[in-house]
């Protein structure tokens, strides 16, 4: 195989292909990345992001996307008929932010900003997704993914080492490996949503005219214009395929619904939808992967499509880079799917449990469960993960709410502000969440003083230092200013945040393993745990 080639090929540059490619680049790992739409996609589409999405970005260091959101306004009911309004709500509770949980509510962003963003981080990478190159056919074998593309009508033959498909629900990748696809699409649930420029609401506020089953909101987004809102029409009694064809009827329907006057600039982006709620049996075959909407959709409650997308692909990311590279067993990619199957599947019952009960009674109230936040997804069940102090057998939570007083091996890794660095150095970082990145494991070792700490820095010295980086954080009683120290980083935790967030009393010594992904690969005492993690995840040292 010509070495010059990458040796990843992701197919689909909506997000969750983006964030594929670009946790690969972080990694060294050449990607190229293809779409068969010859302009990039407009449109706000799904832009609600979530905290534990919002951690993501700030591991992939692409802090816009948290910078340029928009939080979620105050949503306004009126009486039928009226602009007078009936009930003011807010989509989720509200959260304080605290020092373990620095991204604490969700908020907006379109797609199309989203992914301008993300296009920018791969450009410092010199890769750029290719527009109006389809995937035609693939096959692979023990050795690679050969891949005939198509742009402009003369076909090229490609070969890889792999093949990422996040080219959607109708995309090509997931059909020609044959995974199925179960599921239902539900007819009592038929939108029509979109971007429209008008005058005539208030800006301060999420607009619903109707009601859940039929009605129309509007919600102000500066992204399209100083007049722009994202529309949602809702009937199952209208031809929503006729509807969407038809600027004058999604003009006219939006302002039959709306008792005061409004004035329509343009409509700027339309598209039908229906629930689809499937997944596939499995993330992979062979050397070719699946993420996002190319493995699994679901109904439009609860916003955590998207997002459980980019986290598919932020999953395989480093595992695909670390086999790339040489330093772990293609078996390690396996547990793509072992991880990220029973969490999409907790997911898609979730969410599907919320649309029926919005349809029941009327409401979105059921959407404003704090599982949503997705803080308590984890991979407690995942055989790459280790646990000294879990006790074994308890059943499977995927999906679960985040439990602050509780941590084991396979949760997400909470952050901790404030951490004073011993002997200062040249870095700012001063969080645990600063630390975490995508290119390497994080051992943090909690430990009364940095003599206690030393047995293990040794045992790290076996390993890569690219790919496995040190921290040690002190107890706020440690009077240390400055240590020799093999660790990369030594910390005063002077406020108690990251003992408390990790469960560690000031006596005590205990080693997480963070992996690349900010998940805890493992709690530990000492050496020999931090031996029998890596184990199971490099070749032998």
């Amino acid at each position: 195989m010509n070495s010059t080639r990458p040796p990843v090929l992701v197919v689909g540059a909506g997000p969750a292909g983006l964030v594929a490619a670009l946790t690969l680049l972080q990694n060294g790992v050449p990607v190229r990345i293809i779409d068969k739409d010859p302009n990039p996609r407009i449109g706000q589409r799904g832009p609600g992001i979530w905290p534990r999405s919002f951690e993501l970005f700030n591991f992939l260091n692409v802090p816009e996307v948290y910078e340029l959101a928009k939080p979620v306004l105050t949503i306004r009911s009126y009486k039928h008929g009226t602009m007078e309004f009936a009930t003011e709500s807010l989509m989720t509770q509200y959260v304080e932010p605290t020092p373990t949980i620095p991204f604490h509510v969700p908020k907006l962003i379109g797609q199309q900003l989203l992914d301008v963003i993300l296009r920018r981080h791969l450009e410092k990478f010199s890769c750029s997704d290719e527009m109006g190159t389809e995937l035609r056919s693939f096959e692979q074998s023990d050795e690679g993914v050969t891949a005939v593309l198509a742009k402009n009508g003369i076909l090229e033959t490609f070969h890889t080492k792999w093949l990422i498909g996040a080219d959607g629900a109708r995309g090509i990748v997931r059909k020609q490996l044959g995974l199925t696809f179960l599921g239902e699409t539900r007819d009592d649930i038929r939108l029509v949503m979109g971007d429209i420029r008008l005058h005539g609401l208030d800006r301060e506020y999420w607009h619903r005219f109707g009601t859940f089953k039929r009605g129309v909101s509007l919600r102000p987004t500066d992204e399209i214009g100083e007049d722009g809102w994202q529309f949602a029409i809702i009937d199952n009694d209208l031809d929503t395929t006729k509807v969407a064809q038809s600027e004058e009827l999604i003009c006219e329907i939006i302002a039959s619904a709306i008792p005061t006057e409004i004035t329509v600039n343009k409509l700027v982006w339309v598209s039908e939808f229906r629930a689809n709620i499937r997944m596939v049996n499995k993330f992979s075959e062979g050397r070719v992967f699946v993420a996002g909407d190319a493995a699994h959709v679901h109904s439009p409650t609860g916003g955590q499509g998207l997002n459980s997308g980019i986290q598919d692909a932020f999953n395989l990311g480093w595992k695909l880079a670390l086999v790339e590279k040489g330093l772990a067993d293609k078996s390690l990619l396996e547990t793509y799917n072992a991880e990220r199957l029973p969490v999409i599947s907790e997911m898609l019952e979730m969410t599907t449990t919320i649309l029926n009960q919005a349809l029941k009674t009327d409401s979105m109230t059921a959407a404003r469960t704090p599982i949503l936040f997705m803080l308590g997804i984890n991979y407690r069940f995942s055989n790459i993960v280790l646990d000294e102090f879990a006790i074994p057998g308890k059943p499977i939570n995927a999906y679960g709410v985040l439990d602050e007083e509780h941590l084991e091996a396979g949760d997400r890794a909470p952050d901790a502000s404030n951490l004073v660095q011993v002997g200062g150095g040249g870095s700012d970082v001063k969080t645990l969440f600063s630390l975490y990145r995508p290119w390497y494991h994080t051992v943090l070792v909690l430990a009364p003083s940095h003599a206690d700490a030393i047995p293990i820095l040794g045992a790290l010295e076996a390993y890569d230092t690219s790919v496995v980086r040190s921290a040690v954080v002190l107890p706020s009683s440690a009077s240390v200013t400055s240590v020799a120290s093999p660790a990369d980083l030594v910390f005063v935790d002077q406020e108690g945040h990251g003992y408390s967030a990790y469960l560690v009393e000031a006596g005590q010594t205990r080693v997480f393993v963070i992996r690349p992904d900010g998940v805890i690969g493992a709690i530990v005492h000492g050496t020999e745990g931090v031996k029998k993690y890596f184990s199971g995840i490099f070749l032998d040292v």
